[in-house]
C-alpha cells in the first residue's frame, strides 16, 4: 500500500503496510536517524516526532495514522521553527538544538531526540515556560545519563534565544 505524508516539509510516498510503525518507515525507507528505537513501548520518548505539531511516539504509531499529515523529525526542526517564527531563512539548527549543544546536555544520545522534539513542541506553545511547565512537559522522557538539569537549562536558554530572535 502506498501512503503519502509530508516529512520535514517534503511530500513523501512510501510503500509499506498500513500497520508498519512510523519509526521503521522514517529510519528504513527515508534514512532519517533522529528518531531512535528505545523501548518500543512509547515509554521512553527516544522515538518522538511531531505530527502536525504534536509530539508523537513513532515506535507505536502505525503509518496509516499519519497519512496526509505533517511529520517533523529532529532533522527538520530548524525548518519547523523557521516556518512557525516566519523567518525568511531557516537557521542551521533549531534554537533548542543549539542550546543543548551550548549547555552540553547530551551525553550518550539515547534521549537526545525525544527531549529536543518535546522541548520544541513546548516552546512552540509556551514562549517563556517556567521550570514547572518544563518538568511537566518532559515527564515521560527518560534520560539514562541523568542530565535532566542540563536539559532544563537548555530549554530555558532556547526560550531566551527565541525571545531575542523575535525582537
Amino acid at each position: 500500500m502506498a501512503v503519502t505524508l509530508t516529512v520535514n516539509g517534503r511530500p513523501q510516498t512510501v510503500a509499506a503496510a498500513p500497520d508498519t510503525p512510523l519509526l521503521y518507515v522514517l529510519a528504513n525507507d527515508l534514512a532519517l536517524n533522529g528518531p531512535r528505537f528505545g523501548c518500543g513501548l512509547a515509554q521512553c520518548g527516544s522515538c518522538s516526532v511531531l505530527v502536525d505539531g504534536i509530539e508523537t511516539r513513532s515506535c507505536v504509531t502505525p503509518l496509516a495514522r499519519v497519512e496526509g499529515k505533517r511529520v517533523t523529525t529532529l532533522e527538520g526542526l530548524a525548518g519547523y521553527y523557521a516556518t512557525a517564527a516566519r523567518l525568511e531563512k531557516a537557521p542551521e539548527l533549531h534554537p533548542l538544538q543549539q542550546a543543548v549543544i551550548d549547555e552540553q546536555a547530551a551525553q550518550c544520545g539515547y534521549c537526545y531526540n525525544g527531549m529536543i522534539v518535546k522541548g520544541a513542541e513546548l516552546l512552540s506553545r509556551t514562549l517563556q515556560p517556567t521550570d514547572a511547565q518544563i518538568r511537566t512537559a518532559m515527564n515521560g522522557h527518560l534520560c539514562r545519563c541523568g542530565t535532566y538539569p542540563r536539559i532544563l537549562a537548555a530549554i530555558q536558554r532556547a526560550a531566551v534565544m527565541m525571545k531575542e530572535a523575535r525582537r
